[in-house]
């Protein structure tokens, strides 16, 4: 009985170890993470209030460079008005204001990559892909509902819950269409995850919880309109793109060697 009641406390110490060392490592992650987040929106000092916030980005490579979801740039600017396209960057008292350029977008997979116009910040690092499995934990940071909130980095924590085709066949002919029947031709895998990402978080960086490594975008517009057209309401399952997308993107825009 003395035995079992040792081997209990033993096993339960390992247990409180392993899980104050993942909290450690998440707390570290966080702060090397935060400075790289940025807000994407629109800016236009005619028009009140001038800023116009539309999801998330993060800085990678040589910092002068961002990722972020194709679908959170705007369809267009609109030049008369001086609309221009902006990362917003939480600062002391108002946020900093930093115009970028579209470098290359990628409809297929979500992804878009944006120029930093005069300004760096911290790169984050990009794991392989052969380091993600699931039951993984991992973290994203963003802006949920960042126009409402305001520019605080916020951090949610979970699991990658499986990685699965980006549409799903559908039981009948008539819930198809054309971009169903384009997704399931060219289908890959996506991520789910047991956090939930809110309006806002588009873009975010999903990284692991204790090393930091980026391993997929937010990307839960884009996906759930394949995977759960047929649902009448929403799953608030999280869906996130993996990173090797991004990284060739990269690649081919001469961005990334």
């Amino acid at each position: 009985m003395r035995l079992a009641f040792l081997v209990l406390l033993c096993c339960f110490g390992l247990l409180t170890i392993s899980a104050d060392g993942l909290a450690s490592g998440l707390v570290d992650s966080i702060k090397r993470i935060k400075p790289s987040i940025v807000a994407i929106g629109t800016y236009d000092k005619l028009r009140r209030p001038p800023g116009k916030f539309r999801g998330t980005g993060f800085a990678v490579v040589d910092g002068q460079h961002v990722l972020t979801n194709q679908h959170v740039l705007p369809a267009k600017t609109d030049l008369a008005r001086t609309e221009e396209l902006v990362v917003f960057r939480p600062a002391q008292g108002d946020a900093e204001v930093i115009p970028v350029r579209v470098v290359a977008e990628d409809r297929a997979h979500d992804i878009a990559i944006l120029r930093l116009i005069g300004q760096t910040l911290p790169p984050l690092a990009i794991a392989p892909p052969e380091r993600v499995n699931e039951g993984q934990s991992i973290a994203f940071t963003g802006f949920p509902i960042g126009a409402v909130l305001g520019l605080h980095p916020v951090t949610h924590r979970g699991i990658i819950s499986a990685i699965t085709p980006i549409a799903t066949p559908s039981p009948t002919t008539r819930s198809l269409d054309a971009k169903t029947v384009r997704r399931l031709r060219d289908r890959f895998s996506v991520f789910q995850l047991d956090a939930t990402a809110y309006p806002g978080n588009s873009g975010s960086p999903v990284y692991d919880a204790e090393s930091g490594e980026v391993l997929a975008i937010v990307g839960s517009v884009f996906v759930k309109e394949s995977k759960e057209r047929l649902l009448q309401d929403p799953s608030g399952i999280t869906y996130a793109i993996p990173m090797e997308h991004a990284v060739r993107l990269l690649r081919e825009n001469g961005v990334l060697r």
